[in-house]
């Protein structure tokens, strides 16, 4: 009985021990692949070190053609330059500027029939604008109110002085002597300042102040040489220099002349004028004149004064 029970114990234990798993292959690999990526377990595979892909640019959301346009027409005005605007825009901009020029225009012009009384200032503007039905408030469009008064008559001036010479009086200036149509063009110039002279020295005074005296000797200048021109000067040599040069002081001290006249219709002024202008066309009578400008020059050239005048002189004898 004890042989038996023991015997049966001996066939449990073997039946026992036959169905416990034996280690496989496919049992093993699972305790084996995490040492692949261990530290001690040497480099990992080419494909685990590759770096991540580069991001991308997160794409705009789509716009309308119109949209799209704009946007490429901005980038454009970007790389090429900020004058690459679209037509629309600049052709609007030169409307909008247009129409506020021509309203500033006739403030100004309605201003001048207010000098006399009020001068050349602020005051005036602002009963111009009244006039032509326009608001007072534009005149704070003018950053230099007077001054912008006193310019624009000037400019006024000069367009009328070159549409009377192309109305008619040019052809008889023809008939005159070089000294005659400067005196004559000089007077037709001054003549329009003749109802603002009891003002125009305050016009001298806002012209000679540092912000406004560079517009000022321009617009002199320019006056200059479109008298030259309608006499019929045309040199283009030293002589030109110091024909402009002379003219500027015979106007400007006839300018000045004009302010003490209290003759009948300025009658000395203009017998002022017709002698500085007879003794100026001999340059021999003006020898400090051309003696400043021929040194400025001269020197420029790198020659001497003297030879510069001794050019100066044999051009005009010949």
């Amino acid at each position: 009985m004890a042989s038996s029970l023991a015997a049966r114990r001996l066939l449990s234990r073997a039946a026992a021990a036959r169905r416990l798993p034996f280690p496989s292959a496919s049992a093993s690999a699972p305790a084996v692949a995490p040492r692949r990526f261990s530290a001690d377990a040497g480099p990992p595979p080419p494909s685990q070190t590759l770096p991540p892909p580069p991001l991308e640019p997160v794409a705009e959301p789509p716009r309308s053609e119109g949209a799209g346009a704009s946007s490429s027409s901005s980038a454009t005005a970007g790389a090429g330059g900020a004058h690459r605007s679209s037509p629309g825009a600049a052709a609007g901009a030169r409307r909008q500027g247009g129409t506020g020029y021509e309203e500033q225009e006739k403030v100004l012009r309605a201003s001048l029939l207010h000098v006399p009384r009020m001068g050349w200032s602020e005051s005036a503007m602002v009963a111009g604008a009244r006039d032509v039905g326009i608001s007072p408030a534009i005149v704070g469009a003018f950053p230099r109110k007077e001054a912008a008064l006193v310019e624009f008559f000037m400019d006024d001036c000069l367009q009328q002085l070159m549409d009377r010479i192309d109305a008619g009086e040019g052809e008889q200036l023809k008939s005159l002597i070089l000294s005659e149509r400067l005196a004559k063009l000089v007077r037709m110039r001054l003549e329009m300042q003749a109802p603002y002279i009891s003002k125009w020295p305050q016009a001298l005074s806002i012209q000679s102040q540092p912000a406004n005296v560079s517009t000022s000797l321009k617009q002199r200048a320019v006056l200059v040489d479109e008298i030259w021109h309608a006499a019929g000067d045309a040199g283009s040599d030293i002589d030109w220099y110091v024909k402009r040069t002379v003219l500027g002081g015979i106007y400007s001290t006839s300018e000045v002349y004009m302010l003490t006249d209290n003759s009948p219709e300025f009658r000395d002024t203009w017998m002022f004028v017709n002698r500085r202008i007879k003794d100026a066309l001999d340059l021999q009578k003006t020898f400090q004149e051309a003696a400043y400008l021929a040194e400025a020059v001269g020197a420029g050239m790198g020659g001497t004064v003297q030879g510069v005048l001794n050019r100066v002189f044999q051009n005009r004898g010949s």
